[in-house]
């Protein structure tokens, strides 16, 4: 029961301060994880606990995963429980892999292998509109622009919104799609009415990457780094794609001028 009385303090703690639903569940769920690992005084923050059990995450997950763990358990102790002794704990280096890109031929194969048009739809407008997973199955009716072709991406990673392409190619199924539909109302609802899971969403796409000859690791995002790679290729300016992307960052964006491949295509190899 406190493990519980815990977790809805950090609900709302978080729920205060404006956190996103998907941030909200991953804090909970890290540091109920946590708990249980430590079993009892979850009130009394024991450092070499809390290194025992990231280093425990470090066996299993990503860099990432476990830094998210212990932004988790810094939060619960700082912000909830109001405790200032420092935690000296680093936070884990994160591995430098490149995005999965994929070619425009891959990406055309993908999503002419769709055979259902309204998961073909989604597919193209995720990688027209550079769009991640979640911003296409919240999409509303209201927020596509067809006289000025964009579309208003609201409140997406980090509550920002921005503005993205709206591909004049899509316009025509996009408007038979939302046809009879209120401004309010999901753009891409599953059969049942309500908008599709992220889950279901990215299966749409592992299926249609079954069926083509395409064997890169690729995942439902990968369409947002090929949207990126691809503007960067036909000369975009990169401070656009960072405002079409919503980055905070220009660095985060600077990543995919690292899989471009326009650059390699002049260079020939020394073996003849």
């Amino acid at each position: 029961m406190q493990m519980e009385n815990y977790l809805n303090m950090v609900k709302n703690e978080l729920l205060l301060r404006n956190y996103s639903r998907q941030t909200i569940k991953a804090y909970l769920s890290c540091l109920k994880n946590y708990f249980l690992y430590k079993k009892t005084s979850f009130e009394s923050m024991d450092i070499d606990n809390i290194r025992k059990f990231l280093i425990a995450k470090h066996e299993i997950y990503a860099p990432q995963t476990v830094n998210l763990y212990l932004n988790s358990i810094k939060f619960f102790y700082r912000e909830t429980l109001r405790i200032k002794t420092p935690i000296p704990i680093k936070f884990a280096k994160r591995n430098k892999s490149l995005p999965t890109v994929l070619s425009r031929e891959e990406v055309e194969l993908i999503i002419d292998s769709t055979k259902n048009s309204k998961h073909k739809l989604l597919l193209s407008l995720a990688y027209g509109a550079g769009l991640r997973v979640s911003e296409v199955i919240n999409l509303k009716v209201k927020d596509l622009d067809f006289s000025n072709n964009y579309i208003h991406i609201k409140e997406s990673k980090n509550k920002k919104d921005r503005i993205t392409l709206l591909p004049e190619k899509l316009t025509n199924s996009l408007k038979n799609l939302i046809a009879g539909k209120e401004m309010n109302d999901i753009v891409f609802f599953s059969e049942r009415g309500g908008k599709l899971s992220t889950r279901t969403a990215q299966k749409i796409f592992e299926n249609s990457l079954k069926i083509v000859s395409v064997k890169k690791n690729a995942t439902f995002h990968s369409l947002r780094h090929s949207f990126a790679t691809h503007l960067l290729e036909n000369g975009t300016d990169i401070r656009y794609i960072q405002s079409l992307l919503g980055h905070a960052n220009i660095k985060t964006t600077q990543i995919y001028t690292k899989v471009t491949n326009f650059g390699l295509k002049n260079i020939k190899s020394p073996l003849i």
